[in-house]
């Protein structure tokens, strides 16, 4: 028994017929050509749809809209990563000369593939049922601290929603300053309500999340005032 099959059924509580699936998914493209890319694209339509069938059991009163930012937090590359760090998946990964000297055993982009891939594998080893079994165990933690429907929503949607129920018009963005390389921009992004003349700013590397942060910024300001 190798020591990827003894971390399997430690950490997935699952014991491979086929351990060369279970090699494969954890084999980085930079490594070889026999790489987890493959498995990655299996895992992440089963991951899918078993969180959103959590959900769906989970959450009766959501409605469509819900749970899709729901199902988007959960499976996004950010969560998929923390759970790889958990169960190590980063000390199991083989990976080309190249990323292993760039630290990428500890890129969020190659532990949520390589996750995704294990996903795969399992269920082309065992079927649908063990499948599912694995990702139910996977997103438990993340699934019990996923907050209320109404805070995954994000903060343009829930500056727009705020202003609507008390009557008032759209909020106004504007880009106020670009600055940096091509490739390294930062934007200053204003928040302009019409109402009452009040304006927040926000900072970022994209021009999306410069309007979030200063949508964010705004609702607290708001917020802060009906208190």
């Amino acid at each position: 028994m190798t020591d990827r099959v003894r971390w399997a059924e430690r950490e997935l509580a699952y014991e491979f017929s086929n351990p060369r699936l279970l090699d494969q998914a954890l084999t980085h493209r930079s490594a070889s050509s026999e790489n987890n890319e493959r498995l990655e694209f299996l895992g992440d339509a089963m991951l899918g749809l078993i969180v959103a069938k959590a959900l769906y059991e989970l959450r009766p009163e959501a409605n469509e809209g819900d749970l899709s930012r729901a199902r988007a937090a959960l499976v996004k590359k950010g969560t998929l990563a923390e759970i790889g760090r958990q169960i190590g998946v980063d000390k199991q990964l083989t990976l080309g000369t190249g990323e292993l000297r760039t630290g990428g055993a500890q890129r969020s982009s190659a532990l949520a593939d390589a996750v995704e891939a294990v996903i795969g594998a399992v269920v082309l080893d065992g079927g649908y049922q063990a499948g599912e079994l694995l990702v139910r165990r996977l997103i438990a933690e993340p699934l019990d601290a996923l907050p209320p429907s109404d805070e995954l929503k994000d903060a343009k949607t829930r500056l727009q929603e705020w202003l609507q129920a008390r009557g008032h018009g759209l909020p106004e963005y504007n880009v106020d300053d670009v600055s940096g390389s091509d490739h390294n921009q930062y934007f200053a992004v204003s928040c302009r309500i019409d109402a009452d003349e009040r304006v927040s700013i926000g900072q970022g590397s994209s021009r999306r999340g410069a309007e979030q942060a200063a949508a964010e910024a705004m609702l607290i300001e708001l917020q802060s005032g009906d208190q």
